[in-house]
């Protein structure tokens, strides 16, 4: 399965999802002008992993800032991660922005995963 590497930008997140590696990671600033069509291409490779994914999947997000869209998008991505064996969704947030951490406790809140709070 090939990897997808998307470099971040000031309006979209670095995205690093690569099988061999065990490395799966969103990191930035999410505010693309069209979040249905930034994120389609990582919806699809979640969905061909699923076809045969690792024994543990440790999904990390590293989200400095996402707008409104961005925040759809992210809660359809994890109502899909949520029905891989073995993932587990790692959110970090930085300790001084409340705003990142209470997103990651409501995502944790509708989504039936287990999450891992980390402080950076």
């Amino acid at each position: 399965m090939e990897n997808l590497l998307i470099e971040g930008s000031d309006e979209t997140p670095k995205v690093t999802l690569n099988k061999a590696a065990a490395i799966f990671e969103i990191s930035g600033r999410s505010l693309p002008e069209d979040a249905l069509d930034f994120y389609n291409p990582i919806v699809k490779w979640i969905k061909e992993y699923m076809k045969d994914p690792n024994p543990t999947t440790p999904f990390s997000f590293k989200l400095d800032y996402f707008n409104t869209a961005s925040s759809k998008v992210l809660l359809d991505l994890l109502n899909l991660l949520k029905d891989i064996k073995g993932i587990k969704i790692l959110w970090y947030f930085n300790e001084d922005d409340e705003e990142i951490h209470e997103a990651g406790e409501e995502f944790s809140e509708q989504v039936e995963a287990p999450f891992e709070f980390k402080v950076y």
